[in-house]
């Protein structure tokens, strides 16, 4: 196989994390405004753990695009 053609391939396997990081996103928030719902006394309380959560999926999925951007540009 071709090295350019592998290095490709390997950033398209990369940025699948991006969409990953996406569901992840909206996972968190819909479960965030189900429980809010059910709970609105409750839901200030578990607005830390819903920042969190995002911030961690959003670094996953930043840490995916750099990963395909490095194949794609550094090596």
């Amino acid at each position: 196989m071709d090295p350019v053609a592998a290095k490709y391939i390997g950033a398209g396997i990369a940025a699948i994390g991006l969409a990953g990081a996406g569901i992840g996103v909206g996972s968190i928030f819909a479960s965030y405004l189900a429980a809010a719902i059910r709970n609105p006394s409750a839901a200030q309380a578990q607005f830390g753990n819903l920042i969190f959560g995002f911030a961690v999926t959003e670094a996953l999925g930043i840490f995916s695009l750099l990963i395909a951007l490095l194949l794609l540009f550094a090596l």
